[in-house]
């Protein structure tokens, strides 16, 4: 089954976008009928600054980051972060402060991991993760969860797509919501709508991209 036809859902400025394609997409936790190919917005520099500077709007002024725990290949997007959270403004929470910017390491049962040398990173540290998208939560509590365990402190949770407001006690935040997809979807796989009209899958996704079937 072909994977069909990009949608671009546009903002206020010409390089902050969603690509979205529809259809009957499988991950390991659940069923959805949008694909939010985020490739794009993680390694095009001009697309990750547009979103960063976007997310630093929620924080700059009220909140001290220490680390940005980037999840999802979003190191790029953490990067410019960073750079706009510490931009010279003596009104931004981090003016002239230095950020981590971290990515985690996944065991083979998928939970996070730091090591003794990237650890220090995280122990008594305001830690804001950073996602590509937070659907079902799984992975953003999972980093929360790491974070202190590693004696850090989660000050928030910031995706490019989000389709919930809260996680582990932590707001969400995001660029993109469920209400700019129309008839957005997403359900456990044992109780998908559209399994249950025999729809057959269109791909499975996952946080490297999707694989047509």
């Amino acid at each position: 089954m072909p994977l069909g036809e990009c949608r671009r859902i546009r903002s206020a400025s010409p390089d902050l976008f969603l690509s979205v394609y529809e259809g009957h997409f499988a991950t390991s936790h659940s069923h959805m009928n949008y694909y939010i190919d985020i490739s794009s917005n993680k390694s095009s520099l001009r697309e990750a600054g547009a979103i960063a500077k976007e997310l630093a709007n929620r924080y700059k002024y009220t909140h001290k980051v220490d680390t940005i725990l980037c999840l999802d290949g979003t190191e790029v997007i953490g990067a410019c972060l960073a750079d706009a959270l510490t931009a010279p403004d003596r009104y931004h929470a981090n003016f002239g402060a230095d950020i981590f910017v971290l990515t985690p390491e996944h065991t083979s049962g998928s939970q996070l991991i730091f090591r003794d040398n990237t650890a220090p990173m995280i122990k008594d540290k305001q830690v804001l993760i950073l996602a590509a998208s937070v659907s079902t939560g799984y992975t953003a509590l999972s980093a929360v969860e790491a974070v202190r365990y590693y004696s850090g402190e989660p000050i928030g949770i910031c995706a490019v797509f989000t389709a919930m407001n809260e996680c582990a006690g932590l707001e969400v935040t995001s660029v993109f919501k469920t209400n700019d997809l129309p008839g957005y979807i997403m359900s456990p796989s044992a109780r998908c709508p559209m399994c249950k009209q025999g729809i057959k899958l269109t791909a499975l996704i996952n946080s490297y991209g999707c694989s047509v079937l």
